[in-house]
């Protein structure tokens, strides 16, 4: 509520003149911008990644065989934008097998397709994705984003092994 108050000289009373402001056009104005803003404004969606995760198959067919290490290839995703890939097991593995790439799909898919090539059993062919625990999730992205390229449904994602490891730390010195 406002009030207006002004002075008489004469007779030295104060007359007070009440003046009422109705608000309710200010409150629809309140409202009517605030639907203008929020249908003019955009809704970012978030950015997600699919993985492809496959569905639960109600009668799985036991398999009861070790992936030979000739029908897989195996990535490493390590720090400052590096990425070794190899094909041995743990008995093979030295540092001149851990092979180093970079993130150009072009690459990643064409060591992929060798491996294939020369996998024994290629309906069993699998990817393994084993990040560091320096690899950052852009680089991450990548790789699946290169899996993607090559067209390959079958990879996994794994911690590093110890044995790994060990020849990784000796690779990136």
């Amino acid at each position: 509520m406002a009030e207006v108050v002004t002075q008489e000289k004469s007779g030295g009373k104060q007359n007070k003149k009440p003046i009422k402001i109705d608000m309710t056009p200010m409150v629809d104005l309140n409202f009517l911008l605030l639907m203008f803003f929020m249908f003019t404004s955009s809704f970012t969606k978030p950015n997600v990644m699919d993985l492809g995760l496959p569905a639960k198959d109600p009668n799985p067919i036991p398999t009861n065989y070790d992936i030979d290490y000739r029908n897989q290839i195996t990535f490493i995703i390590g720090k400052d934008n590096r990425i070794f890939y190899h094909q041995s097991s743990k008995e093979d593995l030295t540092e001149a097998g851990l092979k180093e790439t970079d993130y150009n799909g072009l690459n990643v898919s064409k060591i992929i397709s060798n491996a294939y090539e020369k996998a024994s059993k290629k309906e069993i062919f699998t990817i393994i994705v084993k990040p560091t625990d320096d690899a950052n999730y852009k680089n991450f992205v990548d790789m699946m984003d290169n899996i993607s390229i090559s067209k390959k449904e079958q990879y996994g994602i794994s911690d590093i092994k110890p044995w790994e490891k060990k020849v990784y730390e000796n690779v990136i010195k």
